[in-house]
C-alpha cells in the first residue's frame, strides 16, 4: 500500500484519492466506472472505501493505481501531475442548457462556446481551455437525468467506447457512445442500449467532443 513518505512535503491520503478522482474524470468515468474498466471490484475507488469503520485512512494499492492508469490510457507522470492539480481542481467553465445547445449561435465552427446565453459553473476541469458544461433537461438522455451536468472537452482525444456529444450540421444534438470512427462515417451507440445504433456521415457532423465528467 502507498504510505506517507517522511519528507518535508508529505504525500497525503487526500492527494492520492483526489488524483484518482481526477483521473476518472479525465477518462469520462466515475471512480467506480474507472475501477470496473480496470478490472477491479467496482467499489474499489468508492468514497466509502477510503476510510475504515474505525476511522483509519485506507490507501489505494500501487497495483490498483497501475491498473487504473492503464485503463485510462495515462502514464505515471500524468498521475503525479494530477496529484499536484488539487489547487486547480475547480475552475469555472461555461454552462448552457442542453436544449439551448441545439439552437444556433452558441458554438463556433470548431465546437467551442461562443455567443450569448452562457453562464458559469465551477467543475473539475480537464486541461482544456475550451471545455464547457451542458445541463440535461428531461429524461430522454438516459442514463443522464434531469438536472445532471456533463462536462465536455473538445480538446480531449476520443477513443472507441467513449461518451460523446455530437452536433450535426442540421442542428441536432446527440449524446452517444462512439462505436467506430472512419474517415467517412461515425457509428454511434445509445448509452442505455434502448435505442438503435446511429451512423452519420462525417460530412454531416459539425463537431464531436468527449464527455469527461458527469454529476450523476
Amino acid at each position: 500500500m502507498i504510505r506517507q513518505a517522511k519528507a518535508q512535503r508529505m504525500l497525503t491520503h487526500e492527494q492520492i484519492w483526489g488524483a484518482l478522482d481526477r483521473l476518472a474524470a479525465r477518462a469520462g468515468l466515475s471512480p467506480s466506472g474507472l475501477a470496473k474498466r480496470a478490472g477491479l471490484d467496482p467499489t474499489t475507488f468508492n468514497k466509502s472505501k477510503r476510510v475504515t469503520s474505525d476511522g483509519r485512512e485506507r490507501w489505494p494499492s500501487t497495483e490498483s493505481i497501475a491498473k487504473a492508469l492503464n485503463a485510462a490510457g495515462s502514464s505515471i507522470e500524468t498521475f503525479v501531475q494530477l496529484i499536484g492539480d488539487g489547487a486547480r481542481d475547480g475552475r469555472s467553465v461555461p454552462l448552457l442548457g442542453f436544449a439551448q445547445a441545439a439552437t444556433s449561435g452558441h458554438f463556433d465552427e470548431q465546437g467551442f462556446p461562443s455567443g450569448k446565453g452562457w453562464t458559469e459553473v465551477e467543475l473539475p476541469s480537464p486541461d482544456d481551455d475550451h471545455s464547457f458544461a451542458l445541463e440535461i433537461s428531461g429524461d430522454a438522455l438516459a442514463p443522464y437525468r434531469d438536472g445532471d451536468v456533463i462536462l465536455v472537452s473538445p480538446g480531449t482525444p476520443i477513443r472507441k467506447g467513449d461518451r460523446v456529444v455530437v452536433k450535426t450540421r442540421a442542428g441536432e444534438m446527440l449524446v452517444k457512445a462512439l462505436k467506430r470512427r472512419t474517415a467517412k462515417s461515425l457509428e454511434l451507440q445509445s448509452l442505455d442500449g434502448a435505442q438503435d445504433e446511429r451512423t452519420l456521415a462525417v460530412a454531416d457532423v459539425a463537431w464531436i467532443a468527449r464527455i469527461v465528467w458527469a454529476s450523476q
